[in-house]
């Protein structure tokens, strides 16, 4: 039986640290569906229970991907999925939203068909949609719960006040939001909010989307297709300004012989009990040096070095996809 360290979401029981399932299909450059395979089952043989995915992943293909493994191990995962982004078709990159409560009575059964499993054990609300009432998404999610589809229920990149209204409607187990080194948005209002209300924080792109792996050294590096070519922190100035940083995490790890990557994770994860990071990898190798974070404890000094970094340059081009609104 794994020793692997454990959180609650809700009544869910979660190993610390989670598995983010995107990379695998889309996003990232090409993908080699043997080792993500590989990478899955590997993460349940360490003891991750925890595996994320989402409908507008590689438009159904990561949920079918995930659905692979899950036909011989649904008893040893706890599985997310979400809904609520359309995909562009070619690019399957975000086109545009849609959480009204048709689309989710569509999209739940279709994950559940693509996953195949009876029940969904966390249903996000991928994002906010600012022409649906949250009100509305949250009560059609909240009829899958009555239905014995879902186990529990989370937004993702919701504002407090958001929040608070969906709570009122039926319990927020989790907010899945950006949040790491480099991504320190929520800790201004949101986190007080959530912690207020019982909400698990599981943080996405803990690792800063990879930069703070500190395995790129410029845009270069990334494929032509790799959408981190298109936010601001991966550009010109910014991300000098950001792999200066790194280095400095880097130097930090060195001195207490780790990875950039595991004090990441590690930072993380001392925020709280209630925080478990969904760091997204498709290598076996990465999915290795990710889960040593759980062994480190920071010390004092190191934690305050580490509060103290901001990065240059906003999340996304347009910050309207993570903005929060709801009409």
């Amino acid at each position: 039986m794994s020793t692997f360290p454990h959180r609650t979401i809700g009544d869910l029981s979660v190993s610390a640290l989670g598995l983010g399932c995107m990379g695998m299909s889309n996003a990232y450059g090409p993908a080699d569906r043997a080792e993500s395979l590989a990478t899955l089952n590997a993460a349940i043989d360490a003891g991750v229970n925890f595996l994320d995915t989402a409908e507008m992943y590689g438009a159904g293909h990561n949920e079918s991907l995930v659905g692979e493994v899950l036909r011989q191990r649904r008893d040893e995962v706890v599985i997310a999925t979400k809904f609520g982004i359309t995909p562009d078709p070619v690019t399957q990159l975000p086109a545009g939203l849609d959480g009204s409560a048709g689309r989710a009575r569509q999209a739940v059964d279709g994950s559940l068909q693509r996953l195949g499993v009876e029940v969904i054990d966390l249903y996000y609300l991928h994002r906010v949609d600012p022409a649906v009432p949250i009100e509305e998404s949250v009560g059609a999610m909240a009829e899958f719960v009555a239905a014995g589809k879902v186990r529990a229920l989370g937004l993702s990149e919701a504002n407090p006040e958001v929040l608070r209204r969906a709570a009122a409607v039926h319990p927020i187990a989790a907010l899945q939001s950006e949040w790491s080194l480099f991504s320190r948005d929520l800790e201004t209002e949101i986190l007080a909010t959530a912690r207020e209300l019982g909400v698990a924080l599981v943080p996405y792109s803990p690792l800063g989307r990879g930069m703070l792996t500190g395995s790129v050294a410029a845009i270069s590096d990334l494929a032509d297709n790799d959408f981190r070519r298109t936010l601001p922190r991966w550009q010109a100035e910014n991300l000098d300004r950001n792999l200066e940083l790194v280095q400095r995490v880097r130097d930090l790890a060195d001195d207490l012989n780790t990875s950039p990557g595991r004090i990441a994770l590690a930072w993380l994860l001392a925020q709280g009990d209630d925080v478990i990071p969904i760091p997204g990898t498709r290598r076996r190798g990465n999915l290795e040096d990710n889960l040593g974070a759980v062994s480190i404890t920071l010390p004092e000094a190191a934690l305050e070095s580490l509060d103290a970094l901001r990065p240059s340059g906003e999340r996304y081009a347009d910050m309207a996809w993570v903005a929060g609104q709801s009409a």
